[in-house]
């Protein structure tokens, strides 16, 4: 069964947050891309992992403002403010100092926050972390704003749904899933479901900031 979802305060938002397991260590893992923190049980790939890691820690997952159960900001967050709903989850869980994983755009919240409360950090440990999510004189190889634009319109046009048949889709999802119908499905509703249009259109604004 699901452990039950919890929240945490930070500032005016309320962060949802579950934790598994009870082992000896915390592993707090700040996810990217928009997850629902109900909704991946549906998902057997996820429990399996989920099970996995917390068979040798406490799992503590949230889903960050502005997607799943949390709240969503009526204004764009800054790196700094957002970082405070992992502040605000270890103190809920009464964790102290965790392992910290960052995921995608999680990453950038995992890294500040270790660099802020390094006493709190045990370990960092990111995947598919960028520098920086937008293009700057020193990092040429991100979007431009009028590329970053460019895309949210494109979602607009779509209306907010994703097109897991494209190339860049299936080479980002990889083998086995991007070929079964079931994950494809469900993938599909969580991203429906774990953020509104508008809160795509600002989590997009807020990795720019």
């Amino acid at each position: 069964m699901p452990p039950p979802v919890q929240y945490a305060k930070s500032g005016d938002i309320h962060v949802a947050y579950q934790v598994i397991g009870d082992g000896p260590l915390d592993f707090l893992w700040a996810a990217g891309a928009v997850l629902h923190l109900d909704l991946a049980w549906e998902s057997p790939y996820w429990v399996r992992l989920f099970e996995r890691v917390s068979s040798f820690c406490r799992l503590i997952r949230f889903d960050r403002r502005g997607t799943g159960l949390s709240d969503r900001p009526t204004a764009v967050a800054t790196l700094e403010e957002r970082i405070d709903d992992i502040r605000a989850v270890l103190e809920a869980a009464g964790s102290e100092h965790a392992h910290l994983f960052g995921m995608s755009e999680g990453g950038s919240m995992a890294c500040l926050f270790a660099a802020t409360y390094p006493e709190r950090a045990r370990s960092l440990t990111l995947y598919g972390a960028k520098p920086r999510w937008t293009r700057a004189a020193d990092y040429p190889s991100g979007p431009t704003d009028q590329e970053r634009e460019a895309r949210l319109e494109r979602l607009r046009a779509s209306g907010f749904k994703v097109n897991l048949g494209s190339a860049d889709w299936r080479h980002w999802l990889g083998a086995p899933i991007r070929d079964d119908p079931a994950f494809l499905e469900w993938f599909e509703r969580n991203y429906r479901i774990g953020a509104s249009p508008a809160a795509h259109v600002a989590l997009s604004r807020m990795n720019a900031t």
